[in-house]
């Protein structure tokens, strides 16, 4: 019985780490492919994958490797009413304009915004840049 209890409290504390799963450059938004969660404590690793996703890397993470916060850059963001630049996509056409984001968010995530010529309430994603891009549906 003693044997047990011992065995228990020596048992080290493990954690889930967040590792890359592919190559990821320098600058890119992190998706939910580009990484996973392994049941390892790797010290100084992020250890939730919500926390990674839609960060931008500041700079290449290999695959294999944990992702550590200092790999990952100031996530861009914008609160509601910013004027941002708005790039509507259909087909091989581009349009740009200017919009005003009626919600807030960041990197990666779909926003409200209104297109600030035709006063038209529309969704479209944030990028890297500042950007909101708009893809039309077929």
């Amino acid at each position: 019985m003693w044997r047990l209890a011992f065995a228990l409290m020596a048992s080290p504390a493990w954690a889930d780490s967040v590792v890359a799963t592919r190559a990821i450059p320098a600058g890119a938004v992190v998706v939910a492919e580009d990484i996973t969660l392994v049941a390892m404590d790797i010290p100084g690793a992020m250890g939730l994958l919500e926390d990674v996703i839609g960060q931008t890397t500041s700079l290449a993470l290999a695959p294999g490797r944990a992702v550590l916060p200092d790999q990952l850059a100031s996530q861009m963001r914008v609160d509601r009413n910013m004027i941002v630049p708005l790039i509507l996509m259909s087909g091989g056409m581009e349009i740009r304009t200017e919009g005003r984001t009626l919600s807030e968010g960041k990197v990666g995530q779909t926003i409200e915004i209104m297109n600030m010529s035709s006063r038209a309430r529309i969704a479209g994603r944030l990028q890297a840049n500042g950007s909101v891009l708009v893809t039309a549906t077929p």
